[in-house]
C-alpha cells in the first residue's frame, strides 16, 4: 500500500532536488526514493561496524560518517 506525505523543503533544497531530477532524468519522487535507499544502505553498514568510503578520480578516499 502506498502512502502519501507532505515534505517542506527550503528553496535551496528544492533546487538541489530539481537539479538532480533533471540530471538523472527522473522525477523528484524517484530521486527521493533512491536517496532513502542509499541512506538506508549506508546506515546498515555503519551499524554493523563497517566503513563506507567515497573514492575520487585520484584514488583519494573520504569516509562517510553519519550521526
Amino acid at each position: 500500500m502506498k502512502k502519501m506525505m507532505t515534505l517542506n523543503l527550503t528553496e535551496q533544497e528544492m533546487k538541489v532536488l530539481d537539479d538532480l531530477a533533471i540530471k538523472k532524468g527522473l522525477n523528484k519522487t524517484s530521486v527521493l526514493k533512491q536517496a532513502l535507499m542509499l541512506y538506508q544502505l549506508v546506515n546498515i553498514k555503519i551499524e554493523r561496524g563497517e566503513k563506507v568510503f567515497i573514492e575520487d578520480q585520484n584514488k583519494a578516499k573520504s569516509e562517510l560518517v553519519f550521526l
